[in-house]
């Protein structure tokens, strides 16, 4: 009997100094306590423009005969791509020749390896085509292929159109900011109307979540047999959307 007195005693003792413990972090002061808040908002769009990188090459033992080659193709395919569409904007870059050797061989014992010479010569060069008309893209892309071979797509938003989505990437970032502030008051046991805001940082406002285009991988050498003019059949292409975001830091004072 005494001892379940005792286990009784133990246990109220231990109740009740859970119940002050408990009692005394509900009443931690808050009072001028400075709360640094992270908060995150975006906004997604359709994308609505496109970067299109078309290229040629050519590989001839006479370097002359294969950059003729590669010139004329170059300029035949500007040539379509502006007609199939005159809003797209267009930049030649990445002009390269290069010497192609023989394969290296195991030398017998002894032997001097000799001077290595080219046995053929290497050109190619890259066409950038940036258009917003994606409705007669296939069809611009198609004509191109008959001269020149595709490298990459990048579809992405207009800057006009970004700009347009600044107002709403912003009340996104700032309503969510809002709420995570409530949010903590609520758990500090405070009303939000006591949680004065000291700074809003809208940190990296400026830094839009583009996609960089990556440097133009290594081509398939095209046959210099092959016809200039041979049909391709227009291909498929979802342009997908894109997501701005925006991070926004923000200095809460409660009262």
């Amino acid at each position: 009997m005494t001892v379940m007195k005792s286990l009784l005693v133990a246990a109220a003792a231990t109740v009740a100094l859970s119940a002050q413990a408990h009692a005394q972090a509900q009443t931690l002061p808050t009072n001028g306590t400075l709360v640094v808040v992270p908060a995150f908002g975006e906004v997604k769009h359709v994308n609505d423009q496109v970067v299109a990188t078309l290229a040629v090459e050519e590989q001839d033992k006479d370097k002359a005969a294969a950059a003729s080659r590669v010139n004329q193709k170059m300029n035949k395919g500007i040539a379509i791509v502006k007609q199939a569409d005159p809003s797209a904007a267009l930049k030649s870059y990445g002009y390269y020749t290069y010497p192609v050797y023989p394969e290296e061989r195991p030398l017998p014992a002894g032997a001097v390896a000799k001077p290595r010479l080219p046995t053929a010569w290497r050109v190619g060069q890259y066409l950038e085509v940036t258009t917003a008309n994606l409705a007669s893209l296939p069809k611009t892309v198609s004509a191109a292929q008959g001269v020149l071979t595709l490298n990459g797509l990048n579809f992405g938003l207009k800057p006009e159109t970004i700009r347009l989505l600044d107002d709403q990437r912003i009340a996104a970032t700032y309503k969510n900011l809002n709420e995570r502030v409530a949010a903590i008051a609520k758990a500090m046991g405070r009303n939000v109307s006591d949680a004065v805001l000291d700074t809003v940082d809208f940190e990296g406002s400026g830094n839009y979540a583009t996609e960089s285009r990556p440097a133009a991988a290594p081509m398939m050498m095209r046959s210099a047999k092959m016809a200039e003019d041979s049909a391709v059949a227009e291909p498929s292409f979802e342009p997908g959307e894109t997501t701005l975001d925006m991070r926004v830091v923000g200095k809460v004072k409660f009262k």
